[in-house]
């Protein structure tokens, strides 16, 4: 699996609870659940509220995968902040860039603009 991402733009938000590194993160710095509206990927992890964790919001980083997905598929947040294929429902976060085989690998993606 990928180890790069090509982050342009890397925010730093307040977390408002524990949030996972690798992990989809809400604008309101939660870690995202299910089908949310997300603000980009943690790239480090929070252990509770008031700490300041680096968001990547725009361009490629990593996220662990939630499930198996082909690469180029739509993606979105599952109830753990993972990346599961968006079929028809909720915000698609993102892209792979490439597959994964299973749940909680490591897997390169294109962040989008999303809206739930």
């Amino acid at each position: 699996m990928s180890q790069q991402n090509i982050a342009l733009l890397t925010l730093t938000i307040l977390s408002t609870g524990a949030l996972a590194a690798n992990r989809f993160a809400t604008p309101a710095g939660a870690q995202a659940g299910a089908d949310a509206n997300t603000i980009g990927v943690s790239r480090t992890a929070a252990v509770g509220a008031g700490e300041n964790i680096p968001v990547d919001a725009l361009g490629t980083t990593l996220v662990l995968s939630g499930a198996a997905f082909a690469k180029g598929a739509s993606l979105k947040s599952d109830a753990n902040g993972k990346a599961i294929t968006w079929a028809s429902s909720g915000a698609k976060v993102a892209i792979a860039l490439e597959a994964a085989t299973a749940a909680d690998q490591l897997i390169e993606v294109f962040l989008v603009p999303n809206v739930a």
